[in-house]
């Protein structure tokens, strides 16, 4: 099993490969930085320790890299459909135990599921969801954990404000579940438990799923 520490291979420094690549390194991990085109890696060797030009929808290319000894890889390839798809079955090939594909599209995202990515992200409509449930309403940010679990921020409602949440019937009448909360006046978060009484000043962390969490924001 992958750990924090171990090395990471981005495959495709575009836009996103790039930024990932960057905030690993940022945080110091081991990264190593693959692109096909040269003036792009030339661009990067600076800044990245550790980036080559190659194609990276050959295998051999990939192998001759060492790519096959990294237990972490990330396919930041997205407008070129067949490149993305053959550089995910070629890390496949190679028997990399951990993959990252990023799609453009649902389409895009089954075809690399079924290669054998484990697993896709679809960066922009992915943020697109977030910021939509962001600019309409009242929530702070929101979170997607799984298709059915997502957490959100927001500010509590009226009838849960100067109520201890253990006697709230918070998850019986409304599905979802205070997991952390950030009282009036201070800039921590804390774990909430039944004794926690909120204020509206408060900014409450909810966890549910994506409807029961919809509707509690919007409760006055």
């Amino acid at each position: 099993m992958a750990r924090r520490a171990d090395p990471v291979v981005v495959l495709g420094l575009g836009r996103f490969g790039t930024a990932l690549a960057l905030e690993l390194h940022r945080g110091g991990t081991e990264v190593l930085g693959i692109d096909a085109r040269a003036d792009v890696v030339q661009s990067l060797s600076g800044v990245l320790p550790q980036v080559v030009t190659a194609d990276t929808t050959v295998v051999e290319a990939l192998r001759e890299i060492g790519v096959q000894d990294f237990p972490r890889a990330v396919v930041g390839i997205g407008t070129h459909l067949e490149a993305s798809i053959l550089t995910t079955a070629g890390l496949v090939d190679l028997e990399i135990p951990t993959i990252w594909a990023k799609a453009l599209s649902d389409q895009h995202a089954t075809i690399l599921r079924r290669v054998g990515a484990h697993h896709v992200v679809l960066p922009e409509q992915q943020m697109g969801e977030r910021v939509a449930h962001l600019v309409s309403g009242r929530m702070e940010d929101w979170v997607e954990l799984g298709p059915q679990w997502v957490l959100a921020k927001t500010k509590p409602p009226r009838d849960l404000v100067g109520v201890p949440l253990g006697d709230s019937k918070l998850r019986s009448r409304h599905h979802v579940t205070v997991v952390s909360v950030k009282p009036e006046g201070s800039n921590q978060y804390t774990h909430a438990g039944y004794d926690t009484v909120l204020s509206y000043g408060s900014v409450i962390v909810i966890a549910g799923k994506p409807s029961d969490v919809e509707k509690f924001v919007e409760l006055d």
